[in-house]
């Protein structure tokens, strides 16, 4: 098949467009540099030059493809729509990725017990209101003659595929630990997030371009772990003796940024991959998120 992925220099889009390619598809990906355009070559990615607020750039990419990959931003409602108005009588299939911090609550690095899987009713934050909105109307879609997918990946860890390399959360940490001579988390560290490695999100996706209904929604984790246990693990793999150590919020904030203190690294984002189980027969095998900093990828 024809595929056209946004942020295939990234994390996500990159592996999931290096998956594809190898998997024999043509793909081509939104880059914005020359820079940029050389790295995702090296993956056999063929770059197109542009934004994502090039809404025409976008929408001959999209109808010049037979499917769709959005892993720029989950939060652009510009891009989004240019390519699902492209795709709109075609019957193509647009694969979107948000990200399951849409259920998490600001709690200041506090344990919650509130879970949920595709089922469950989400009342977001209002950080994350305009996300939810969003993947209300690209679900809308499959009444427009396209095939709308979403996959709602939680904490990410492992080493990319593609062009870009790093997650976000666990570097971060690592990079904080090495910094100070010791891990260390926002608040009390019992806040817990689902995860799931790289190596497992990418099959998803091919699972989903393959056979996923439209209007799908699907979370991806295999697992969960509070932040302090991340931390624990991540002073385990420097050699730094003792406990990790607890940040107040507001150096949280001036550490990372208000928005990725409160609702990345301070809040919880329990899901279950229910659907993605059972309806796509999908079957996570990769390594687990403590194992992995321990003794996999993020060894020193």
């Amino acid at each position: 098949m024809k595929i056209f992925c946004t942020g295939a220099s990234g994390y996500i889009g990159g592996s999931v467009a290096a998956h594809l390619v190898a998997a024999g598809h043509q793909v081509t990906g939104l880059v914005r540099s020359r820079e940029k355009a050389d790295a995702v070559r090296a993956f056999g990615i063929e770059p197109v030059m542009g934004t994502l607020d090039d809404a025409q750039v976008l929408a001959r990419a999209a109808q010049a493809a037979d499917v769709v990959v959005n892993a720029a931003s989950a939060d652009h409602k510009g891009a989004v729509v240019a390519l699902l108005d492209a795709l709109a009588g075609s019957g193509k299939s647009f694969i979107h990725t948000s990200g399951s911090s849409i259920v998490g609550s600001r709690s200041r690095g506090e344990r919650s017990d509130d879970i949920f899987d595709e089922d469950t009713p989400i009342t977001p934050s209002p950080a994350r209101a305009a996300r939810v909105e969003l993947n209300h109307f690209i679900l809308g879609f499959h009444d427009k003659g396209c095939r709308p997918v979403i996959i709602c990946p939680s904490l990410i860890y492992g080493i990319g595929h593609g062009a870009g390399r790093d997650s976000v959360q666990v570097p971060l940490l690592i990079k904080l630990a090495k910094k100070r001579g010791n891990a260390t988390h926002a608040g009390p560290g019992e806040n817990i997030w689902s995860n799931v490695h790289i190596d497992d999100l990418v099959p998803l996706y091919a699972l989903a371009i393959g056979k996923a209904p439209a209007g799908a929604f699907y979370f991806a984790e295999n697992g969960e772990s509070s932040m302090r246990e991340v931390c624990e693990a991540i002073n385990r793999m420097l050699g730094f003796a003792g406990s990790p150590t607890a940040m107040s919020m507001q150096e949280a904030a001036a550490e990372w940024g208000e928005g990725t203190a409160e609702d990345t690294m301070a809040s919880n984002s329990r899901v279950r991959a229910k659907r993605a189980r059972q309806e796509l027969g999908w079957r996570p095998a990769a390594c687990g998120l403590i194992e992995e900093i321990e003794s996999g990828c993020y060894r020193e």
